[in-house]
């Protein structure tokens, strides 16, 4: 796209910078630091943003120019590089106005015009398309010199609403994330000019992800928000790490299943950036609340991806596992006395409610990977050693005893849904099919019989089960079979949304 330049062509000085930006309503102690130095420069003008569907490039249009800039690339940290690829004088040669679209990801039609100018750009070829959308922008800049990088506070105001962004740019990468850290900005979310532009306007969609780091598994959920409100789901999925190998004999986190946590997390991250997810939200759960050097783990993945993880109280856990169930079974389990249960590697969470009220929620220390180490349930198991670890998880989830029968039980996480999916026969999981499924107390003794005459490499050859959840689905299965029991119900309801996407409610309201 950097072609030669025509007359009307101003010279664009080809140097890329390195740009950390992000958008919001106040940036707290950044704010009062740029408030206390002269700022180098106080600008306003008035601009049109080209702003598509397909692309974050940065086109604007302003005193009689187009000005554009192509993102090339992302770093690890989140660090974006952009580069100048055009700045010309209208009116614009046909062929430019095609290397503008292109950079954008959209259609270019038919151009008939030898040259084209702002109004007929305007007119012809951004109203006509469903992919662009024009969006005067007054702008009010303050710029700033801070540890050898620009730092400027951008006020934004457009038809729809006003916002304010802080960028820090340079070419060198590291000063930029220095001054990033020294402003007190490095927990904000990167999202450039065209995004948050986007979001401010309502065109097109908002993505974010969202990572549950457990002690078996890590999650991974990206989503979509529709300017109109509608929430689809992009992607969806588990990784088994089994982080808490190990963290019964040891009490610690070791550094193998460290290693292999970084690395999905980091993969994830990657994924949620190729997705456009303009922020990401990661939670640990019970792994990490109770390995002493769980912190090696979260230095580790934020060093590696820029990734901070809150470790979140069991509570909450189980508040949002609930909030998750509540959202994704819709109006059936809108009244009468609910229990949601969520059992994972290292703990089960549970919230008692009545319709969208939550009376009760608690975290039992009960999870399929400390129950496979501590009864060697990974592989054909004799009738004492089922016993034992019945019994044993009979007495940890004492605080389910003596409480009154629910009206219905959800259950979520990683065991309920195999068990699901192998009760469908399911080659590929489809959580559409999941999710809703009825699993009675038969079908549970069923599959947990099955699992019991088999090692961990036969239990893989069972169609619907994951290959990497053989070892600890006996534990799992045993759990829910335990907590139907308890709570004197013959059967559960499946809901194949958990954590995480309890997460994405409450944190982007989708």
């Amino acid at each position: 796209m950097e072609t030669a330049a025509p007359s009307d062509a101003l010279p664009v000085t080809i140097v890329p910078r390195w740009e950390w930006r992000t958008f919001g309503t106040s940036f707290g102690a950044a704010d009062e630091r740029l408030a206390a130095l002269a700022p180098d420069r106080v600008e306003e003008s008035d601009e049109i943003y080209l702003l598509a569907l397909g692309s974050d490039a940065s086109v604007k249009l302003r005193g009689g120019l187009v000005d554009v800039k192509r993102r090339e690339q992302i770093d690890d940290r989140g660090l974006e590089l952009w580069r100048p690829v055009m700045k010309h004088r209208f009116p614009v040669a046909a062929a430019d106005v095609r290397t503008v679209l292109e950079t954008l990801r959209a259609d270019v039609p038919a151009l008939t015009r030898e040259a084209y100018t702002l109004e007929e750009v305007r007119d012809e070829i951004i109203q006509p398309s469903a992919e662009l959308r024009a969006a005067p922008v007054h702008k009010r800049r303050v710029r700033h010199t801070i540890g050898g990088c620009m730092a400027e506070v951008t006020e934004m105001t457009t038809a729809e609403g006003t916002t304010r962004t802080i960028a820090v740019e340079s070419e060198d990468a590291d000063r930029v994330i220095a001054t990033v850290r020294e402003l007190g900005l490095e927990e904000r979310p990167v999202v450039c000019v065209a995004r948050g532009l986007k979001a401010l306007v309502g065109f097109g969609a908002r993505r974010y992800a969202v990572i549950d780091v457990g002690t078996n598994s890590v999650k991974f959920h990206v989503g979509e928000r529709a300017a109109d409100g509608a929430i689809r789901g992009i992607v969806d999925r588990a990784e088994v790490t089994r982080l808490g190998e190990g963290l019964d004999d040891t009490g610690r986190l070791s550094a193998e299943p460290i290693g292999r946590t970084v690395d999905a997390i980091a993969a994830m991250a990657d994924e949620a950036g190729r997705h456009g997810a303009e922020a990401i939200a990661a939670v640990g759960t019970a792994g990490l609340r109770i390995a002493p050097n769980a912190a090696d783990l979260l230095a580790a993945v934020e060093t590696r991806s820029g990734i901070r993880i809150e470790v979140i109280p069991g509570e909450d856990e189980a508040r949002l596992a609930y909030l998750a169930a509540k959202a994704g079974l819709g109006p059936r389990f809108a009244a009468g006395a609910i229990v949601v249960f969520d059992t994972g590697g290292g703990s089960s969470q549970f919230t008692f409610g009545r319709g969208g009220q939550v009376d009760e929620r608690f975290s039992v220390n009960v999870g399929a990977v400390r129950l496979t180490e501590r009864f060697g349930l990974d592989g054909v198991v004799s009738d004492d050693a089922l016993a034992a670890a019945l019994t044993a998880i009979g007495e940890d989830l004492a605080a389910l005893d003596g409480r009154a029968r629910p009206d219905a039980v959800v259950g979520m996480g990683g065991a309920v849904t195999n068990l699901a999916a192998v009760r469908h026969g399911l080659a590929t999981y489809d959580p559409e099919v999941v999710q809703g499924t009825v699993l009675d107390a038969d079908e549970i003794d069923r599959q947990i019989g099955v699992y019991r005459e088999r090692t961990a490499d036969a239990r893989r050859e069972i169609v619907g089960l994951q290959p990497n959840r053989a070892e600890v689905i006996l534990a799992g299965a045993c759990i829910v079979r335990t907590v139907l029991a308890k709570l004197g119900r013959d059967a559960l309801t499946v809901s194949d949304r958990g954590l995480r996407h309890g997460v994405a409610l409450e944190r982007f309201g989708a």
